[in-house]
This record gives C-alpha cells, structure tokens and sequence, in this order.
C-alpha cells in the first residue's frame, strides 16, 4: 500500500467513521435482550483470497445461506434504527443505511470459533496474536438508494490488553457476483435475493480503486484498520436489500 502524505493523512482522520466504534451514537438502539440466534456450526477448509497486495481478504461461504437467511430475519425482528451523519462538511462520511448494535460475547466467540480463529492463526500484529471479536455486534441494512460514504474505520480499545486491528463484514445477502472484479476464483454464487449495487470499494492514496467487492451471500470481507484502514465506501444499493454483519478482530 502506498505511504500517504501528511494532507491525505489528515483528510483521512476527517472521514474516519466514528459511529462504528463500540461507543454507540445516540442514534444507536439501545441493545436489546438477547435474542435467539440461529447456530453457527464449524466450517471446514475456508480459503482465503487475498485482493492483491493489501491486508484485505474475502472468505466464501463463511455462512451457509441457511445461516444468513436466519440472521436476517432475526434482525429484523429485533427492528433496525436509521443511521445517518452530517456529511463532509461537518467532518463526518455520509452515512445513510439502517443499524442494530448489540452486546453479545457468546455469539461472536461461536462466530469466532466457527472459522475465523484458524484463519488468523498466522496474523500477528506488533508481536499481537489474534483472540477473538469483539461482543460489540452490529448488523447494517441498505435498501435502495442508501450508502455509506468514503471513510475509515478506528481501531478500538477493548481493554484488558485487547485492542481491534481488522473490520469483520459477512454479507448477509448478495447478487449475482460472487466474487471481488480482482478474485480469479470461479465459485459461482449461492442462490439469494438478487441485489444490484452495494460493492464495498477500497482507494489508496492516491483515490485510486485498489479493490471492488461485490457482495456475495455468507462472504467474509476481513481488511485491516486503524492507521493503516485504507479509505473505503458502501457503493449505493440500486435493487433489492443488502444485509451485513459486521464485528472487529482483537488482539493481545
């Protein structure tokens, strides 16, 4: 990845998405209690394709569609609050989606422990192995005509010696793509409600598209944050319902 300059540095920080870390706004629901969450049972063979040169990797079929369906309706149940910001001008990326945040250590261990733990077996950071999510679970929904403007995402701080390093995006549904335009993977898409729009596009420095992901249901989007997030946007959804989950990976 490209080294960025003082002014980009700076332009970046402006952009920084604020809303996601584990402090809710106060347009955030409040969490609910518990809901019932359907099982996630343990994958096997999960390969990861990394998007060229960067610290950005999509897993395919980290959920079954089973899975993703189920979550979706479970979200809906708990009923989403819309999420907005002030815009550029005021220091803020433009936000436009719906948002549910909860509170839930036994979900993001059984998530944690579903795959991903394996996956990041071999990732230290600054000497800092990878050791779960973060309980702080938020699930977002675009329909048509909302996106999430250019931003980073913060590291943040989960005490007792834990701190998040990587954003954790599972698409709960998608569209006919199944893969990132630079993934040579042939894996066909599992069959969902068809969703046009929505890619989650990655820029360097110099606002150059490093990667464009397409959502692909029960994909896995994994890219590194905190000072080294590169800036990146939710494209505007244009047909259908895009459904994500999102966490954060700790380290200790």
């Amino acid at each position: 990845m490209m080294a960025e300059g003082a002014g980009e540095a700076k332009a970046k920080r402006k952009m920084r998405d604020g809303r996601d870390k584990a402090k809710n706004s106060k347009t955030t629901k409040p969490s609910p209690s518990i809901p019932k969450w359907p099982l996630v049972k343990p994958k096997q063979d999960l390969q990861i394709t990394r998007l060229k040169d960067t610290d950005l990797f999509t897993v395919q079929n980290f959920f079954t569609p089973a899975e993703s369906n189920a979550f979706v309706k479970v979200a809906e149940s708990i009923g989403f609050v819309h999420q907005g910001s002030l815009g550029p001008t005021k220091g803020e990326a433009y936000r436009d989606n719906d948002r549910i945040s909860v509170t839930d250590p036994l979900l993001a261990n059984a998530i944690w422990e579903s795959g991903l733990s394996k996956l990041f077996s071999d990732i230290k950071i600054r000497g800092r192995v990878a050791v779960g999510l973060n309980p702080n679970l938020r699930f977002y929904r675009y329909k048509v005509g909302q996106r999430f403007g250019r931003h980073i995402d913060e590291s943040v701080d989960l005490g007792e010696g834990k701190r998040t390093h990587y954003t954790l995006l599972i698409y709960l549904s998608g569209g006919s793509k199944s893969k990132a335009k630079n993934d040579s993977s042939n894996h066909s898409n599992s069959p969902s409600e068809l969703l046009v729009g929505g890619e989650t596009v990655f820029y360097n420095s110099r606002n150059g598209i490093v990667a464009e992901v397409a959502p692909a249901e029960g994909m896995a989007l994994l890219h590194i944050h905190g000072d080294k997030c590169m800036l990146h946007e939710a494209r505007n959804v244009t047909k259908g319902v895009k459904y994500v989950f999102r966490s954060d990976v700790a380290f200790a």
